[in-house]
């Protein structure tokens, strides 16, 4: 499991595992591949707690901040964002509000108690807390990667990483869209599958990686989407990709973090409960089908709202979802990989498992070659 990129960042494993959790991050990076920490939860302040812990844990190795800076938002570049937060709130229709009041009765979920502390309803998908992550990133010396997931990255922002010594990743649906990451001085191309969980395409990943690829010529390549087995690692190096990019594997992890109500949830779901809806955030993004995913795909109810707008109108609901611990609505982004997940393991362990896989693929392959032996249809007289 390395290659030539993995050795350029003094990794292992050429495996990247996307989380939003610290201690994943720091876990597949002591397991010897790069763990990125997704920063789009985090206000800045909270995001140097975080990169702090994750230093304090993996000794000097190398690990990445994916950092959303779409193309599209409703979010106006530069406001100070006490204002924007204020603009934006303005702009979310009483519909909407309405709507989601009658789906939490529909399923008695209560309202918050009066004291409980709430979660941001505005992440950081807009570019004046973006910008500021990035600072706060290419500040850390351990800090080799950091990746944007929503259209190019603004020029300026690949600059400064380069100027940082930091090399740029950028997560692509489509050959064009990886076209035009090249253009804005993207270093490493995601080719990511619409198996994948979050925002995705409408292309899988057998078919993308390999047109990546070729698009993009010397440009180093991760595959990405449904890959969670050794297996799969090896068919993705086999189709030219360099690595691995993975996120939905680590939700079954014990270092998650995960209710209990969700890895059982994980455990009884197949691949076809993992569903692109706006419901979640108001782009497509792959999540489990709960009650709520489908009361928001229902076309006789209000049609969901873009980003960030859906995303702040959902926030209030999404926690009193997870303090009831009511199953029908409790969901998650996630891809189809959610089908082969059986028991909650360490990061440690899942790791172990992939590369025993991945050896024994790989071992294996020698079989497929030709025989000299083989007597091919047309060569008998």
């Amino acid at each position: 499991m390395r290659t030539s990129l993995s050795d350029e960042f003094g990794l292992d494993l050429s495996l990247f595992a996307f989380s939003y959790m610290p201690d994943v991050v720091a876990a597949v990076c002591k397991a010897g591949g790069m763990g990125v920490l997704g920063a789009v939860r985090f206000t800045p302040s909270e995001l140097k707690e975080a990169l702090d812990y994750i230093e304090g844990e993996i000794g000097g190795r190398p690990y990445g901040v994916d950092i959303v800076m779409p193309a599209k938002t409703e979010a106006v570049a530069g406001m100070e964002v006490g204002e924007m937060h204020a603009m934006l709130q303005k702009m979310i229709p009483q519909e909407h509000r309405d709507f989601v009041e009658r789906v939490l009765d529909q399923y008695g979920v209560p309202k918050l108690p009066a004291d409980a502390e709430t979660g941001r309803d505005l992440l950081s998908w807009n570019d004046t807390e973006a910008r500021q992550q990035v600072e706060i990133s290419l500040e850390r010396p351990d800090v080799k990667l950091i990746v944007n997931a929503l259209g190019p990255p603004p020029k300026d922002v690949v600059d400064q990483a380069h100027a940082a010594g930091v090399k740029v990743a950028a997560l692509v649906g489509r050959k064009d869209h990886a076209l035009k990451q090249l253009a804005n001085g993207v270093d490493i191309i995601v080719a990511q599958g619409t198996e994948a969980g979050g925002h995705s395409g409408d292309v899988a990943t057998m078919v993308l990686v390999p047109e990546v690829v070729d698009a993009v010529g010397d440009h180093p390549v991760l595959a990405a989407g449904g890959i969670g087995s050794g297996r799969q690692v090896a068919a993705a190096l086999s189709l030219g990709a360099q690595g691995v990019w993975t996120g939905s594997m680590w939700l079954n992890t014990a270092e998650c973090g995960q209710p209990d109500i969700m890895y059982k949830k994980f455990a009884k779901a197949t691949s076809s409960d993992a569903v692109r809806s706006r419901a979640y955030t108001g782009k497509p993004a792959r999540q489990l089908r709960t009650a709520w995913t489908e009361a928001w795909d229902d076309p006789d109810n209000p049609a969901p709202l873009g980003m960030p707008l859906q995303y702040m109108l959902n926030a209030e609901a999404q926690d009193r979802i997870r303090r009831s611990g009511n199953e029908e609505l409790m969901g998650t982004p996630i891809g189809q990989l959610v089908g082969s997940f059986t028991e909650v393991r360490t990061v440690a362990e899942v790791i172990a498992l992939m590369k025993d896989e991945y050896q024994r693929t790989v071992t294996a392959l020698p079989r497929l070659a030709p025989s000299t032996d083989t007597v091919r249809p047309g060569d008998r007289s």
